[in-house]
């Protein structure tokens, strides 16, 4: 390619939220970007981005000479290598200290283009939703436009959206700790458009504070706030699926695009040149030759996200409760999945599953979920697992966490039929009683109907003609023609 092309090619920078998920879906979609002619600079931070060198190879993110891989540092203390971050921590920083290192790098790729021309100027920004507050400022300093890429379902990012009202309307934050007993979070709020039955349990957790300064409650409020300067917002959702709230959203912003699920698109590019994975803990693929041994829909897969933590009682109820249930099951425990020690399941239970069960640090999770003996996921709701089970037609039990994952456990159970929920008081009958519903019971059957249909709309939606096929096209359109 001569340096002519170079200049003239499109050159977005990709910036995720720092947690596993949201770099899982920004990295995805950057790819869909870069097939369709983009020069793409990847932006994590240097404790993912040592992260991934760490769990995917020292070369892994050497990259493409038109896909980059850059870092800019978070301003936290160095932590214990493999472990999630402090979340609230990582969020004030991002409030703080992210600007003016992104601001920097920005200036550098465009004064490389000046000055070598191996890269092209950049002629766009596409930021993580969550980090608008200072990407928005960032964009404007350069004069380049910016798409807002909200790694969330079109219904938690209106939770989101609707928090300023909800405070305007004295309902939080809480007025003191006997509203997390008393039944106040089940006051139910009719007055968010597109939306019913949603009770204030379902929005955001940040909002279950007493603290009108929390620093997430806050972080959260504002990352929506400046939403409508983006020349576009993108949801990782597909317009048969969330109707209503995305008519809702259509009508409060200018551009809400849904481009979903992201990789039944990628499953239609198999040769995509940058090869590199998507987690930052190391995936342990053995499980998928167990699964090999497994009858067809007998295994239930457990897995709680990249975040979520239990307490060790919690965790013996969930091993009792699926070891009770007789049935097979392919639990994934990270290393930092309890709090504040390592997970130890007691030896009469490892004695009573260990024909039937088998136990990983981290797994390939859609090789997983499309795996034909699995018949059904135990997980924390969060909205990458939730899409990934429904991709796969896999009913699910939902055990949400915190965040937008009780919005989106009430979508999974109620509107889309697709889901049960497990009551946060984890106990064993309850979790038996439940897997084998999921697994052999009459609603588990018509949950895994309801699955199915929902699994051939999203193939519907990402296929030639389909809404988000279509969608995406616009977008780089729009993109394109407001490349400087």
């Amino acid at each position: 390619m001569d340096s002519t092309e170079v200049a003239t090619k499109p050159h977005a920078v990709c910036i995720p939220l720092p947690a596993q998920s949201h770099i899982k879906a920004m990295l995805k979609f950057a790819k869909l970007l870069h097939h369709r002619g983009f020069h793409i600079t990847f932006v994590n931070t240097e404790f993912n981005h040592k992260r991934f060198l760490k769990t995917l190879g020292s070369n892994s993110l050497d990259g493409l000479p038109d896909f980059q891989f850059e870092a800019i540092p978070d301003s936290l203390p160095d932590s214990k290598e493999d472990t999630t971050q402090d979340v609230t921590l990582l969020c004030e920083s991002v409030r703080k200290n992210f600007l003016a290192p992104f601001h920097t790098l920005l200036a550098k790729l465009n004064n490389d283009a000046i000055e070598t021309s191996s890269n092209p100027p950049v002629t766009c920004i596409v930021s993580d939703g969550f980090l608008s507050t200072f990407t928005i400022t960032a964009a404007e300093e350069i004069g380049a436009p910016i798409v807002l890429f909200y790694t969330i379902a079109a219904c938690s990012f209106m939770g989101c959206k609707q928090l300023r009202a909800v405070v305007k309307k004295g309902l939080a934050p809480l007025k003191d700790d006997s509203c997390f007993t008393n039944g106040y979070l089940d006051t139910v709020i009719d007055w968010i458009p597109g939306m019913r039955d949603i009770r204030l349990r379902d929005l955001p957790t940040f909002l279950r504070t007493t603290n009108s300064d929390d620093i997430m409650f806050n972080f959260i409020m504002e990352e929506t706030d400046r939403a409508h300067e983006a020349s576009a917002v993108v949801l990782h959702t597909f317009d048969a699926l969330e109707p209503d709230v995305l008519d809702a959203l259509s009508s409060m912003l200018p551009h809400v695009c849904t481009v979903g699920p992201l990789q039944l698109h990628l499953n239609q590019i198999p040769e995509h040149p940058l090869k590199m994975g998507y987690s930052l803990w190391k995936e342990e693929t053995e499980c998928l030759e167990w699964l090999n041994t497994k009858a067809p829909n007998s295994v239930v897969y457990v897995n709680f996200g990249s975040i979520a933590v239990v307490t060790p009682e919690q965790l013996v109820e969930f091993g009792w409760g699926l070891a009770n249930s007789k049935l097979p099951f392919f639990w994934v425990i990270r290393p930092d999945l309890v709090i504040g020690e390592s997970a130890i399941l007691p030896p009469e239970f490892v004695a009573e599953t260990k024909e039937r069960s088998l136990i990983a640090g981290w797994c390939p999770q859609e090789q997983v979920l499309n795996h034909p003996s699995v018949g059904g996921f135990l997980t924390h709701s969060g909205w990458n697992s939730t899409v990934e089970s429904l991709t796969a037609g896999v009913p699910m039990l939902c055990w949400p966490f915190f965040g937008d994952q009780q919005m989106d456990c009430r979508y999974t159970c109620h509107e889309w039929g697709i889901g049960m929920e497990i009551s946060n008081d984890v106990k064993r009958d309850e979790v038996e009683k439940l897997v084998k519903e999921l697994m052999e019971g009459e609603k588990g059957k018509k949950m895994k109907n309801k699955v199915m249909e929902w699994k051939k709309f999203a193939e519907e939606a990402t296929g030639p003609h389909g809404s988000s096929s279509t969608n995406l096209e616009n977008l780089v359109n729009q993109m394109l023609s407001r490349k400087s």
